[in-house]
């Protein structure tokens, strides 16, 4: 059914019925769901559930990812609700509450849903447990010092990758130059320890029929909510509406051009050291520019 093996269809058909009810899979449809997951609509007894599947070594991304799903939830963001997660031999799952999503809505609803997450803040930067950025595992060691955290389980840990993977020795010597140099380049800057989504891209959020935004796929931590902004502009950006009304509730302090492109630099390093291509080149330029804020 929907390619699935009988095992794991009866895998998430127990797991879905402990959480809510007795629960019978009549129908599993394949459904586009990004590019790590095999994604399917569970539908019997006039019931859907979102459904995402992989090999049982991504049973833990699934829990982070429901831990962070909860998280944002209880900040008050709308969220696909976990239902249920699991394993069945070499498979491992996570269910989660079906809905219609479009591309488009009410942006600037989705800038003030974001700015009242951000709202929420942690005594210190991290979290409560590590969790995944792709398919990178992404630290989350708690710190005091934000220039400190960045350093240690963003900036660093890239670098490291970078080093293994073999992105450049220049790209490497000229990124630990700028670890060294980030208390100086942050010196001015005291975020507030905000709850973030921590991987806010455009494919990461949509919208109900009525135009509610819904926010999924999160990473999320307490750090500086710049953090998230400047990623929504690194994929593409978001429309006007949405900056608007973010800054409206919560107005951006100065220096956050510079300070973006440091944060989106955690992302652009990511992904050069998870698909190569062009983004270690353009890790590389972002490193130089902020380098030169700080001689």
């Amino acid at each position: 059914m929907g390619g699935l093996s009988g095992e794991l269809l009866a895998a998430l058909q127990t797991s879905v019925s402990g959480a809510a009810g007795s629960f019978r899979i009549e129908h599993a449809t394949p459904v586009a769901g990004g590019c790590i997951h095999r994604c399917f609509v569970l539908e019997g007894g006039g019931r859907r559930y979102f459904a995402k599947t992989n090999d049982s070594s991504t049973l833990d991304s699934f829990a982070a990812e429901a831990d962070g799903l909860a998280a944002l939830a209880a900040a008050g963001a709308r969220v696909p609700a976990p239902l249920c997660r699991g394993q069945a031999s070499e498979h491992a799952f996570l269910v989660l509450e079906h809905l219609e999503l479009r591309g488009n809505g009410d942006y600037a609803a989705l800038g003030r849903s974001l700015a009242a997450v951000h709202s929420v803040h942690g005594e210190t930067f991290g979290w409560h447990r590590d969790n995944y950025i792709g398919r990178t595992v992404q630290l989350n060691r708690r710190s005091a010092s934000w220039s400190d955290f960045w350093r240690e389980t963003r900036l660093g840990p890239q670098l490291e990758l970078a080093r293994k993977n073999r992105l450049g020795r220049d790209l490497v010597g000229k990124g630990e130059r700028l670890a060294e140099a980030l208390p100086r380049l942050l010196s001015r800057h005291a975020p507030a320890a905000s709850l973030l989504h921590g991987d806010l891209w455009s494919g990461n959020s949509g919208f109900l029929a009525d135009g509610t935004p819904v926010l999924f796929d999160p990473a999320v931590y307490w750090g500086d909510r710049e953090a998230d902004l400047a990623m929504t502009e690194l994929f593409g950006g978001f429309p006007q509406d949405f900056y608007s009304a973010y800054a409206k509730a919560a107005p951006l302090a100065p220096g956050y051009a510079v300070r973006k492109t440091l944060y989106n630099l955690y992302h652009v390093l990511n992904h050069a050291n998870l698909f190569g291509g062009g983004y270690a080149a353009q890790a590389k330029a972002m490193i130089e520019r902020l380098l030169a804020q700080v001689r």
